[in-house]
């Protein structure tokens, strides 16, 4: 078989992208193996199916480099947006988008014809531990202390679909995330394993963070961590609710803004390349 794909990236979180309106993928999770390969394949944090969908304007169906499946990806569903206004013609200001955990809605950004930004509600966050989920006890968990691996640390646990674990450090730029990482993923208190980040604060609006992707490892972004970690900082007092927080990533900035309600993040769609694939 070929199959045509489009490379697109967010901020460096970068995915193929295969129309799933034209093709049938029968086994995506395999498929996304070979083609995130940075040396055998196309290389990419994963692979992103655009579909047909009968509730929205298109779906999102997500999967990692090591080919498990994922609910959510910022990043990447504002690429799918940029997909679907683009390549497939659907010309709406504001677009709709299915995934696992949800319908979200994109305002899309468009200077010449195309897409180059959108704004995503993410919806409401999840805090209850045993819905993010994380199995230690109370109604949140905020700067619990837990150890990880011999070490201890404080985290924050929230969900936007998928689970996140959010640790405050002065200095994220010396982390070894290669070998911290996996330790978090893998802690026996994540029954689904976790993204986490690590995150220093700058200023009540400023936040700089790496993140390590289960599934993944380190990516130079992640949009539901980017949204995670402002709830965090918000609920840790560093941020405000309500109010814009820029979040410096690896591979560019995202801005996110927080209340009781919801979450919006804001940030580009870049097409890198088209090609062609034999599998």
């Amino acid at each position: 078989m070929k199959y045509e794909f489009v490379k697109m990236q967010g901020c460096g979180n970068d995915y193929v992208y295969i129309d799933a309106f034209k093709y049938d993928i029968k086994d995506p999770g395999s498929l996304s193996v070979k083609v995130s390969d940075r040396h055998f394949g196309i290389g990419s944090d994963g692979l992103i199916l655009v579909a047909p969908s009968k509730v929205a304007d298109g779906q999102m169906i997500m999967f990692n480099l090591d080919g498990s499946q994922s609910q959510m990806c910022g990043n990447g569903i504002r690429c799918v947006g940029k997909f679907l206004y683009d390549i497939k013609g659907i010309k709406k200001d504001v677009l709709t988008i299915e995934t696992l955990c949800g319908v979200k809605t994109l305002n899309m950004k468009v200077e010449n014809g195309e897409a180059v930004a959108a704004t995503v509600d993410m919806g409401a966050v999840i805090l209850k531990p045993s819905d993010i989920p994380v199995a230690l006890d109370g109604d949140m968990i905020v700067n619990k202390k837990v150890d990880i691996d011999g070490k201890e640390y404080g985290i924050t646990c929230v969900s936007m679909g998928n689970p996140h674990c959010v640790v405050f450090e002065d200095d994220v730029e010396d982390l070894p995330l290669e070998t911290i990482g996996p330790k978090f993923e893998n802690n026996k208190i994540f029954p689904q394993r976790t993204n986490t980040e690590f995150v220093k604060v700058i200023d009540k609006n400023h936040l700089r963070m790496r993140v390590w992707e289960r599934g993944s490892g380190e990516t130079w972004a992640c949009g539901t961590g980017t949204c995670a970690t402002v709830v965090a900082a918000c609920l840790n007092r560093y941020c405000n609710k309500g109010e814009d927080v820029e979040v410096q990533l690896n591979g560019g900035k995202l801005v996110i803004n927080y209340t009781d309600e919801r979450v919006l993040m804001t940030g580009p769609c870049v097409t890198s390349f088209k090609g062609e694939i034999d599998i």
